[in-house]
């Protein structure tokens, strides 16, 4: 069988865990079975050193992208430096001879700048999401996926998510059995339910520049289980309908009913993390009067089911 050869693009200040991933999983250590040639390749061949004391021996340049049949940057450091042109070019070059480009986390921005997503689907790590957006405008960043593939360019989320993203690329062009025996053995899920949304912190606006709509918040709080109309908390602020609608929207960014489910869908990420509370009652203790509304809620919000998200998430005593 001939060996898909991999290029692995390295860097000096490489982040080690990023780079691991790759290395163990198109290698031959966990799988038992030689399917990859890999192959470390830096701006100019030799030993590279992690900001963590971790060293590397990249032992191609930049040329050998080119004859890669995949091609993987695990990492760039600093998003809002254009990369060497000679890795730009030979990207370019990799696609145009029909490789695979792989971008994991921060990696997805040196393909932005190589001009390769354009027009394509991408995805990075969340939290750089105004910066990836800023800069590569041309490219559908979706900020919620693990990974995507728009023909054979693959990108993925932040750190772990490039587990996800490999094992994906296994089973593509080995099959579901191989991936799920790699996987196994590396103790991971070989497929992960939802997307970045769980694991994205999504503060709730709890304390503004406005007096009257603090007051209001603390009072909502207070009340999260009651139901309310835009009505009844005009008449808790003294103020119309529209003036509160205009005031609230100003001070937190979001209307009072996309605060109030904020709210409650974090109160109920606590209660499903910290107990054994039915889902139905959850649902009720935070305020949702359907736990049918509550649960079509949640898995909007969070790409996964109330039940899901205890199940990852949930402290053991």
């Amino acid at each position: 069988m001939k060996l898909t050869t991999v290029a692995i693009v390295a860097v000096d200040g490489f982040s080690p865990f990023h780079y691991s991933v790759p290395c163990i999983l198109f290698g031959d250590g966990v799988s038992g079975e030689k399917r990859f040639d890999v192959r470390i390749c830096a701006e100019t061949p030799g030993i590279l050193t992690s900001r963590d004391g971790f060293a590397l021996n990249a032992t191609e340049d930049f040329s050998a992208i080119a004859r890669a049949d995949i091609v993987v940057v695990p990492y760039w450091a600093h998003v809002l430096h254009r990369p060497p042109q000679t890795l730009l070019d030979s990207l370019v070059q990799a696609r145009n001879h029909g490789a695979e480009i792989v971008g994991l986390c921060l990696g997805a921005f040196v393909l932005g700048y190589a001009g390769i997503l354009d027009g394509k689907r991408a995805a990075t790590h969340w939290e750089f999401e105004r910066q990836f957006q800023s800069l590569f405008p041309a490219v559908g960043l979706d900020i919620n996926a693990l990974y995507v593939d728009d023909d054979r360019i693959i990108t993925s989320a932040g750190t772990a998510a490039a587990l996800d993203c490999c094992l994906y690329i296994i089973r593509q062009r080995f099959g579901s059995t191989v991936a799920n025996q790699i996987a196994r053995r590396m103790i991971v899920p070989p497929h992960r339910e939802g997307g970045q949304a769980q694991y994205i912190a999504q503060p709730v606006p709890g304390n503004t520049r406005d007096a009257r709509i603090n007051g209001l918040i603390d009072y909502l709080q207070q009340h999260i289980t009651e139901p309310h109309t835009l009505d009844s908390l005009a008449e808790v602020v003294s103020m119309s309908r529209r003036t509160l609608t205009r005031h609230f929207i100003k001070a937190t960014g979001m209307s009072i009913t996309d605060w109030l489910t904020a709210e409650r869908l974090r109160r109920s990420q606590l209660l499903l993390e910290a107990g054994a509370l039915l889902i139905d009652a959850v649902a009720e203790q935070v305020g949702f009067l359907s736990s049918v509304t509550y649960r079509q809620q949640f898995k909007a919000r969070f790409g996964v089911s109330p039940a899901e998200w205890r199940k990852t998430f949930r402290t053991r005593g």
